[in-house]
């Protein structure tokens, strides 16, 4: 699926995004580890905000100034009448340039969605978007190995896809970042979540300096 047939099913869902019985505590505990390690004044970008704004408080309770970034047109219509005083934009994080650098981002259970040929210079594009000591979390995949699927699982046609684990701490590394948590978080499900943070000066020989708690070696199976 290409990124504007993604926005489409993601417009199709924008309505169970804001309904009352979506999960409001979904990412917010990883959040709130990697918001220990980040500063409290600053800018912050949540990519693929979505439409009901949960990430984006939690950010601004910490003192950070939030802009949202979505695909979908029908998200981002929900999030800005529910939250007025952000500042969202609307684009492809394939194509869209980082306005400024950040204290803290957020790609919660999106960037996942990115062609896996781009993906790399996705995850770069993010990481070179940090300022000194910024923190960036993400989700991915947590298979060996890349790979890429598009089903029906939320009832509308969804692409996803992982560079695999290995690749993925390879482009930390590239992005002078340093790994400070590695999470399978809803294991027996490949869920995993990673917190990075920009290296502030000196270049480092590897790219896990901090590993918290040990990453366990888990064989790798197709999501």
């Amino acid at each position: 699926m290409k990124p504007t047939e993604v926005a489409k099913s993601y417009d199709a869902l924008a309505a169970r995004w804001a309904s009352p019985a979506f999960d409001l505590a979904n990412g917010i505990e990883p959040h709130r580890r990697a918001l220990r390690l980040a500063p409290t004044r600053g800018a912050a970008l949540d990519v693929g905000c979505g439409a009901n704004g949960r990430i984006l408080q939690l950010l601004q309770a910490h003192g950070l100034d939030v802009e949202g970034l979505d695909i979908s047109a029908e998200m981002l219509r929900l999030a800005r009448e529910a939250h007025p005083g952000v500042t969202f934009h609307q684009g492809d994080i394939c194509s869209w340039c980082p306005p400024q650098r950040y204290v803290f981002i957020s790609a919660w259970d999106s960037i996942w969605h990115v062609p896996l040929a781009e993906q790399r210079g996705v995850l770069l594009k993010l990481l070179s978007a940090l300022a000194p000591a910024g923190v960036l979390i993400f989700t991915a995949g947590g298979l060996a190995h890349p790979d890429e699927r598009t089903d029906q699982a939320m009832g509308v046609p969804m692409y996803h896809a992982t560079l695999g684990v290995p690749h993925l701490l390879d482009v930390v590394h590239e992005g002078a970042c340093i790994l400070r948590h590695f999470e399978y978080d809803q294991w027996p499900e490949l869920h995993v979540y990673a917190i990075v943070q920009k290296a502030e000066s000196n270049p480092f020989r590897s790219p896990v300096l901090a590993l918290l708690p040990p990453v366990e070696q888990i064989p790798g199976t197709r999501i």
